[in-house]
């Protein structure tokens, strides 16, 4: 796993050099009129996920509701079968594809080269060319939030957290949430156990309760179910879910919920290929954009939470707070980032190490 990680990190570092250096529309594309636009979804899960998947979704339903014409393929693997979908999309004539998960940018790039005349967009990624974009929001900055929701609704310090892949993304959510969690309470601690995919019911549930039954009292979450808050529910304890807004899963466990709005990005990006300003591009929105929050704090919260949270939010907004700024350790004690000094977006996208306060390992 840590060859994956340090294959990614070179690639995103030379990447995100480009991304500065975009140009103008350029090469087959050409603007393409509302009437004729084809607009197409992969996703790693299924629309029922309430999760991730569920949350792209919401997304391509607001392109919909503006009169385009879109379709989605659910359970879309990240190997060779995501490949030919992606030609199958091609050759049906549609035009704009967005591929949603990590493992999908392999295929996107090959397939990508194969159909110049189509658009392309890959989330979470780096991927860039004349032909495809990547983009992602800063969930980071609303992990942050829902890590101070966590210090103040746990009185043991102890917060466990379901993670999904051992990927950069994965990873500067932990460490922000972590960084969130000790700024209220400096001794507290997150456990990290991972599942190693994105959406298994039964593989989240079962890591919650390894979780709550090493005592942990609130649950965290980067996985694409409500296994891990229902877990939470059934063992007493409180959960913090992930993509969308889920009390009813879990009515008397669930605090709040980082969210995104991938309608924000989806809407702007189509309008651009209608108007001819289409640009490949690196798209990283957060709190200020719209692009996510966090969900409506629940009554199940203790008192202050809400007070927490709007004052750290006010500040993440106006840029006096910098989640990422030193000085910040790692969790074996290395000064990682330096005082006075913030890790960069090249190496925000290249996270392969956990923040003090974390509990767990990487590969």
């Amino acid at each position: 796993m840590k060859r994956i990680i340090a294959a990614t990190i070179a690639i995103l570092m030379l990447a995100l050099v480009c991304f500065t250096g975009c140009g103008s529309q350029s090469g087959s594309l050409q603007a393409i009129k509302k009437e004729d636009l084809k607009v197409a979804f992969l996703y790693v899960g299924t629309i029922g996920d309430l999760g991730y998947s569920y949350a792209h979704d919401q997304g391509r339903k607001a392109l919909e509701e503006m009169g385009i014409e879109t379709t989605y393929v659910e359970n879309v693997p990240e190997s060779a079968e995501c490949e030919a979908t992606l030609r199958q999309l091609c050759d049906e004539g549609y035009n704009v594809i967005y591929a949603t998960s990590f493992g999908h940018g392999e295929w996107v790039e090959k397939v990508a080269k194969d159909y110049p005349n189509v658009y392309f967009g890959h989330a979470t990624g780096y991927i860039q060319s004349e032909n495809t974009e990547n983009y992602m929001g800063r969930a980071y900055e609303a992990r942050y939030l829902a890590g101070i929701v966590a210090a103040m609704n746990s009185p043991t310090g102890k917060i466990g957290y379901v993670a999904a892949m051992q990927i950069p993304e994965v990873i500067r959510g932990i460490n922000a949430f972590t960084l969130g969690v000790r700024s209220v309470n400096p001794n507290a601690t997150v456990t990290v156990k991972w599942t190693n995919t994105w959406f298994d019911v039964t593989i989240e549930k079962a890591t919650a309760l390894e979780l709550i039954n090493s005592g942990c009292d609130v649950i965290a979450q980067h996985a694409d179910s409500t296994a891990p808050q229902i877990a939470a529910e059934e063992k007493g304890v409180k959960a913090i879910g992930y993509n969308s807004s889920t009390p009813d899963a879990a009515p008397t466990a669930y605090l709040t919920a980082p969210l995104f709005h991938w309608d924000v990005f989806y809407k702007k990006d189509v309008e651009s290929i209608m108007n001819g300003t289409w640009q490949p591009k690196s798209y990283w929105g957060g709190l200020k954009d719209g692009m996510v929050s966090l969900d409506t704090l629940t009554s199940n919260n203790v008192a202050g939470t809400q007070e927490a949270v709007d004052a750290a939010k006010a500040k993440i907004e106006d840029g006096s707070l910098v989640i990422f700024s030193g000085e910040l350790k790692d969790n074996e004690g290395k000064v990682r980032v330096e005082a006075g000094k913030s890790m960069s977006d090249a190496e925000l996208q290249a996270f392969d190490w956990f923040v003090e306060g974390v509990i767990g390992t990487i590969g």
